[in-house]
C-alpha cells in the first residue's frame, strides 16, 4: 500500500465501499489511512 499515492488509496477505500468489498480489506485501508494520518 505504500507505492499508492494518498488520493488513490482513499479513492480506493471509498470504491471498497461503495462495493461492500470485504471488512477485512476495508479495515486494512483504513488502518493504512490512519497510519498516513490522512482525515477521511
Amino acid at each position: 500500500m505504500e507505492c499508492l499515492s494518498d488520493t488513490l488509496l482513499l479513492e480506493a477505500y471509498e470504491k471498497a465501499k461503495e462495493l461492500g468489498l470485504n471488512h477485512d480489506f476495508i479495515t486494512m485501508i483504513e488502518e493504512e489511512i490512519n497510519r498516513r494520518a490522512i482525515n477521511i
